[in-house]
C-alpha cells in the first residue's frame, strides 16, 4: 500500500475556505499568519469573510487554494507521503510537501504566477471549455483542425478524467471548436467561467516571468517523487522539476495519466489535501478501485 497526497488547483476556493483549520489546528494557523506576513496584505482575512467575487480574483484565488492546501497538509502532524502531485497550482503545493520547496519561498511564486497570468489574461480576448464525453483523441483531432484551419490557438489544456477534457485558447478558436464537438458527439462543451486560456501558449508571458523567478530560487532534493503535470511521471530532480514547473504554464495538465501513473506505481490510497473535493472525484473516475479522503 502506498499513500498519495493530492492538491488541488484553482477553483476550488470558497467564502470560509480555511476558517476552521485556522480556529482548530496550531501548525495550520501558524501557515495563515506566515502567509499574510509574507503578502503583506491579510489574505486570511479574505478567505474567512470575503465575497465569492473577490475569492474569485486569480490573484487572490491561486494564492488563497495554496495557502489553504498547506495549512490542510500540515494539520496531519508531519504526514509522509509516498508520492505527491498538484493539479495545475496545486503542483506548488505538492512541492512543499515533497520538501522541494520551502513555503516561505513557494508562496512569493504562487502570487507571482497568479498576477502574470491574470496579465496575459488582459493581453487577448481567451476562453477555457469542458468536453464532456467525446474520446481524448477526437477532442485533439478537432483542436488541431480548427487551429490549421481558422488561425485560431485551440489546445487540450486539462486532461482531468476519462471523458472529459478541458480545452484552452482564443475566444474564437474556441467557440468553433466547441461547435465541432458537439456536432462530433460530445455530450456537453461547456465555457467555464475563467479570465483567460490558462495552459496554452496564450500564456508565454506568463511563462516568461515565472521561469526568472524560479531561476532565483533553490529547489531541494525531495523526500518522495512528485507526479508533474506536462509527463505524468514521477520527478525527483530539481532541476528537471523546475523546467516542468515552468512548461506548465503553457502545456496540458495530464491528470488523468498523473493517476494512472501512481496507480501503476503503486499507489492505492489518495488523500486530497485542501479546499473542496474535486480530485477525490477525479480520482474515483480514473481509478475505481481507490480509497480517497480529503482533509480541509
Amino acid at each position: 500500500m502506498k499513500q498519495a497526497f493530492l492538491f488541488p488547483g484553482q477553483g476550488s476556493q470558497f467564502s470560509g475556505m480555511g476558517k476552521t483549520l485556522y480556529e482548530q489546528n496550531p501548525a495550520a494557523k501558524l501557515i495563515f499568519e506566515q502567509a499574510n506576513e509574507i503578502l503583506g496584505f491579510n489574505i486570511s482575512a479574505i478567505m474567512f469573510t470575503g465575497s465569492d467575487e473577490q475569492l474569485k480574483q486569480t490573484a487572490i484565488t491561486q494564492p488563497a487554494v495554496f495557502i489553504h492546501s498547506i495549512a490542510a497538509y500540515r494539520s496531519l502532524n508531519q504526514a509522509i507521503p509516498d508520492m505527491v502531485a498538484g493539479h495545475s497550482l496545486g503542483e506548488f503545493s505538492a512541492l512543499v510537501a515533497n520538501e522541494t520547496l520551502l513555503f516561505e519561498d513557494a508562496l512569493p511564486l504562487v502570487a507571482l504566477r497568479a498576477n502574470a497570468m491574470q496579465k496575459a489574461c488582459s493581453l487577448q480576448p481567451s476562453a477555457m471549455a469542458a468536453i464532456l464525453a467525446l474520446e481524448d483523441e477526437k477532442v485533439e483531432e478537432i483542436c488541431l483542425k480548427i487551429a490549421a484551419e481558422h488561425h485560431q490557438i485551440v489546445v487540450p489544456a486539462n486532461y482531468n478524467c476519462p471523458g472529459q477534457l478541458v480545452i484552452s485558447g482564443t475566444t474564437k478558436g474556441i467557440e468553433l471548436a466547441c461547435e465541432a464537438m458537439k456536432a462530433a458527439g460530445a455530450k456537453r462543451a461547456l465555457l467555464l467561467p475563467v479570465s483567460g486560456a490558462f495552459h496554452s501558449p496564450l500564456m508565454n508571458s506568463a511563462r516568461t516571468e515565472l521561469e526568472a523567478a524560479i531561476a532565483k530560487k533553490t529547489f531541494h532534493n525531495p523526500i518522495c517523487p512528485v507526479y508533474q503535470n506536462v509527463n505524468a511521471a514521477p520527478e525527483t530532480d530539481p532541476e528537471i522539476i523546475k523546467k516542468n514547473l515552468v512548461a506548465q504554464l503553457t502545456g496540458a495538465v495530464k491528470w488523468t495519466q498523473t493517476i494512472q501513473s501512481m496507480v501503476n506505481d503503486g499507489a492505492t490510497h489518495f488523500t486530497e489535501a485542501g479546499p473542496g473535493k474535486v480530485l477525490q472525484g477525479l480520482v474515483q473516475k480514473i481509478y475505481k478501485e481507490a480509497v480517497v479522503n480529503g482533509i480541509s
